[in-house]
């Protein structure tokens, strides 16, 4: 038996004990709103690769739910479990928040002589435990804007990546709840576009003044004195504090670096990673070539196409976690 447990939903994840969990498909968006049942590990591998699901919290969250129910479901031998739990944990390398999160529930699932109902309470615990990261987070961060700051994010940070309001995109929408009166640049974010995609999609949703541009005109908006702070998220960040997040990352906080513009990274405890001194460690994942040859109607060509980059923490101005704001050169 499973134990009692609430039907969850956020913008992006649904989970109740009869069904299961669902995805909102987020290749689909705005497009179309698509709901996907995840009844298999290989469907749940998929959808993390395809990018149905994304966002580092969000990832960690879903396949944590996903794994204690299919448990729950299948009567399996304690090493077949740990096999699906191996294979899901390596759906993607580079953000540790799946890492981190499954390597709890299986923590939690030893602890408790092998008794499946651990697993969904450490996954419950873990969704619970995020909608109030994000509130933190956001509280930290919006105390660092200023009424009528013109702020740049990057990529998608909000309630699509996350059980709550979002990282750094959190920090944005509290910001705005509290009437500072600011307006958000939201770059398109190669290859898939993230930004212009699903940042936008949420930025509306708020009710919040934003402005699209492409990732190359970060720069002639810095040099023009339009961007007050930018705030980013992470998916892996290391015992020195740099950052991987997604690939362009790098390239805006040294655009800030040059402009004096002050560069803030907004991730929960759980993007941490204690086992990693430094950010070269870090295993970048390539993403097929299709993600740009598709995109723009091209025949077979060679492509670099790495889904993050890392931001070394001498770029960094601070990190602001749920507990406090780390200032890394300090």
């Amino acid at each position: 038996m499973l134990p009692q447990a609430p039907s969850l939903r956020t913008l992006s994840l649904s989970f109740n004990k009869a069904e299961g969990l669902s995805i909102l498909d987020q290749t689909q968006l705005p497009q179309k709103e698509t709901w996907i049942q995840i009844q298999t590990p290989s469907q749940m591998i998929e959808a993390i690769q395809s990018l149905k699901v994304r966002g580092a919290p969000l990832i960690g969250l879903s396949t944590s739910l996903f794994f204690a129910h299919w448990a729950h479901l299948n009567d399996v031998s304690i090493d077949k479990l740990k096999y699906v739990y191996l294979q899901l944990r390596q759906a993607r390398p580079t953000a540790v928040n799946l890492m981190n999160n499954l390597d709890f529930c299986w923590s939690q699932f030893e602890l408790n002589q092998h008794n499946k109902e651990a697993l969904l309470t450490a996954a419950l615990n873990l969704f619970n435990e995020d909608i109030f990261l994000c509130e933190q987070m956001s509280l930290k961060g919006e105390s660092l804007i200023n009424p009528g700051d013109s702020l740049l994010t990057y990529c998608n940070t909000g309630s699509l990546a996350t059980a709550g309001e979002g990282t750094a995109l959190g920090v944005i929408k509290k910001a705005h709840k509290n009437n500072k009166n600011i307006s958000v640049f939201a770059c398109e974010t190669r290859p898939l576009g993230q930004g212009a995609r699903l940042t936008i999609w949420e930025l509306k949703k708020n009710n919040i003044p934003h402005t699209l541009l492409c990732d190359n005109m970060a720069a002639s908006l810095m040099a023009q004195n339009k961007i007050s702070k930018i705030f980013v998220g992470a998916d892996r960040i290391t015992k020195n504090f740099d950052v991987a997040n997604k690939v362009g990352t790098y390239s805006l906080a040294l655009m800030a670096h040059y402009h004096k513009i002050p560069f803030y990274v907004v991730a929960p405890s759980t993007s941490f990673d204690s086992q990693l001194e430094k950010g070269e460690q870090i295993i970048i994942e390539q993403r097929p070539s299709s993600e740009i040859l598709d995109f723009w109607k091209l025949s077979e060509t060679s492509t670099f196409n790495p889904g993050f980059d890392i931001t070394p923490h001498s770029l960094i101005t601070a990190i602001i976690t749920e507990s406090q704001i780390i200032y890394p050169n300090s």
